[in-house]
């Protein structure tokens, strides 16, 4: 039977991690007074929401509602169990969690036929691995990574594969380890004629072992080494596990670096991330195989301000680099795009000039998502023709006048000026009319995102809540702050509060500190056993409060209360004076009793009209 982790061993590993330490790892926070804020993770913004409190050890998104201590982000973020949330913090601090404690949920994020291809792709990616480094039948594979420029290191630390050219050679090996060979075809391990026998899907391809952002292998990229081979790059099917527009090469492993650095560089290959970690270049991701997509652009703006696209240097690259820079603009990170000389392809040219040229030519001579955009522009005008000059330079100040450093403005308006033989005032003057058009919709767009922003504080603002909610909530704030005050609620009120789930939420309260607790919301967080309760929780926790209650404050919260129960009690005797009434047939009794409780509801805004 399953084993419940104490909460001593739980507390333990809560306390060694950190909430902003831990938050920080995954979005990008900034100090505001007291707390920390940024972009929340769980739900699409551009102004941040997403509250962290160091002194509370909570979290808190004032646009979703979400909240929680260490624990629940992880959860969240992660899409885990409790329990492997508190495994994975676990292993993040270096505790040791005790055997077992370490099993599954009764309730997996996953399901078990999930899981049990999780542990396929595992025990695949360590197969096709040994296979390359260690038996004759991948000296094919071996050769070809060693003739494209792959060392030894390369291939331990990316751990590459090869998938000997065998119908059933994997199939073979899963069956004898007990898996399903059905349960497999779906998340693109094997594949099957009729449904009763399995082929090796990546069979006689170089593999290249895909990494969620756990670092669990979700996927393989399989390339053909023999000629004539279609498709030449074969990616693991679209799952549960394996999705391409959400997953990124090398992402697991980068984190750690990127973050560091606030900035990013982009490939469109493994092979690309992989030369170029030779060349020193740890802050490398890679697309799977497609376009840039708008939710991988917004997972890397939670960690970076800057991207840096290095696509090939063919027209198909440059095509591809400016529709990724459009999606990385439209989020509002910053962005550099790379050009690889003689139309090469990044890895091609670290192999042709070397880890030093790679550095200094073409990432640090990165340009400008304007100067890029102005020069991509281009393709599109035969510039000989005076109508297409007037094209293209409208095309040109739209762009430059969305630059907001005026040196950097004066350059680019320096080059049309020179180009295209033009008067300087007139573009200038031309800039200028477009700065000021561009301003007014940035103010519109503002004013909009600030009534939609108004809109959801709105929602959970004060005077939305009635005199007695409003008392009972920050009541509540003060009371998981401070186990003095919740002494004196108790013996002054007890569990009467008028909302249902304050009665609850105090319950369990009284009983924490019962216990000889101290105050410490992200402990409390973990003893409640109801998600709406613990949501509530996270909410009150960061209401604007002082640090002390006086005593005339807490006689207005009480009073508050309790005059609301009062009215309650009231409105209850009444209603069984109006039954009675309607038993006797009494209309002109039951009328006025009618309006008396109608009165009454008014007043305590619990009107049902």
């Amino acid at each position: 039977m399953q084993q419940k982790i104490p909460e001593e061993i739980i507390d333990q590993i809560v306390t060694k991690n950190d909430i902003v330490d831990v938050i920080g790892e995954h979005i990008q926070l900034t100090k505001k007074g007291r707390n920390y804020f940024g972009l929340c993770p769980f739900h699409g913004e551009n102004t941040p929401s997403f509250s962290v409190s160091p002194d509370k050890q909570i979290f808190h998104c004032f646009g979703c509602g979400k909240g929680g201590n260490v624990v629940k982000f992880i959860m969240e973020l992660e899409s885990i169990t409790f329990r492997e949330a508190v495994q994975y913090l676990a292993d993040k601090s270096g505790e040791s969690l005790p055997e077992q404690y370490v099993q599954s949920s009764n309730q997996p994020a996953l399901s078990e036929q999930e899981k049990s291809a999780l542990d396929a792709y595992e025990w695949s990616s360590k197969l096709f691995h040994h296979v390359l480094r260690y038996t004759a039948e991948g000296k094919n594979g071996l050769k070809y990574l060693e003739n494209r420029g792959f060392k030894q290191g390369d291939i331990e630390q990316f751990q590459l594969g090869y998938s000997p050219n065998k119908d059933q050679f994997l199939s073979t090996f899963l069956h004898k380890k007990g898996f399903q060979l059905t349960n497999l075809l779906d998340v693109g391990l094997l594949s099957s004629r009729d449904g009763n026998t399995f082929f090796d899907r990546f069979k006689g391809r170089v593999i290249f072992p895909i990494q969620n952002h756990q670092g669990k292998v979700v996927g393989f990229g399989g390339r053909a080494i023999e000629d004539g081979v279609e498709p030449k790059y074969l990616n693991s099917p679209d799952s549960k596990l394996f999705q391409k527009g959400k997953l990124l090469y090398n992402f697991y492993e980068a984190r750690k670096h990127f973050q560091k650095e606030k900035e990013v560089i982009l490939f469109e290959g493994y092979a690309d991330v992989i030369k170029a970690s030779q060349a020193g270049v740890y802050n490398a991701v890679a697309t799977l195989g497609t376009s840039l997509t708008k939710y991988q652009a917004s997972l890397l703006k939670r960690y970076v301000n800057r991207v840096v696209i290095c696509f090939d240097g063919d027209k198909a690259g440059k095509d591809a680099s400016y529709r990724a820079a459009q999606m990385l603009k439209d989020v509002e990170l910053d962005v550099l795009v790379a050009n690889v000389p003689y139309q090469l392809d990044p890895d091609d040219f670290i192999d042709t000039y070397g880890p030093e040229k790679f550095q200094n030519q073409v990432l640090r001579n990165a340009e400008s998502y304007i100067a890029f955009a102005l020069n991509y522009l281009k393709k599109d005008y035969n510039l000989q023709s005076k109508n297409d000059q007037l094209d293209y330079i409208e095309k040109a100040l739209d762009l430059i006048a969305t630059v907001d450093h005026a040196v950097e403005r004066d350059v680019y308006i320096k080059e049309l000026e020179e180009t295209f033989d033009l008067y300087r005032e007139t573009l200038e003057n031309e800039i200028a009319d477009r700065r000021r058009i561009n301003q007014k919709h940035i103010e519109q767009d503002n004013r909009v995102k600030f009534e939609e922003n108004k809109e959801k504080r709105t929602k959970r603002a004060e005077k939305i809540y009635p005199a007695y909610q409003n008392a009972e909530r920050y009541l509540i704030a003060h009371m998981l702050q401070n186990n003095y005050v919740a002494n004196q609620v108790q013996d002054q009120l007890g569990s009467k509060f008028n909302m249902q789930e304050h009665q609850v939420l105090v319950t369990y309260l009284y009983a924490y500190y019962e216990e000889g607790n101290e105050p410490n919301v992200g402990r409390f967080l973990e003893r409640l056993p109801d998600e709406s309760i613990k949501q509530l929780v996270s909410e009150l926790a960061v209401l604007p409060i002082n640090e002390s209650l006086e005593r005339e404050e807490l006689d207005d919260y009480l009073f508050a209360i309790l005059k609301e129960a009062d009215v309650d009690q009231e409105i209850r005797s009444l209603e069984k004076m109006l039954k009675n009434a309607e038993k006797e047939n009494d209309p002109k009794s039951a009328a006025r009793i009618g309006m008396k409780i109608l009165e009454l509801r008014k007043k305590s805004n619990k009107s049902k009209l």
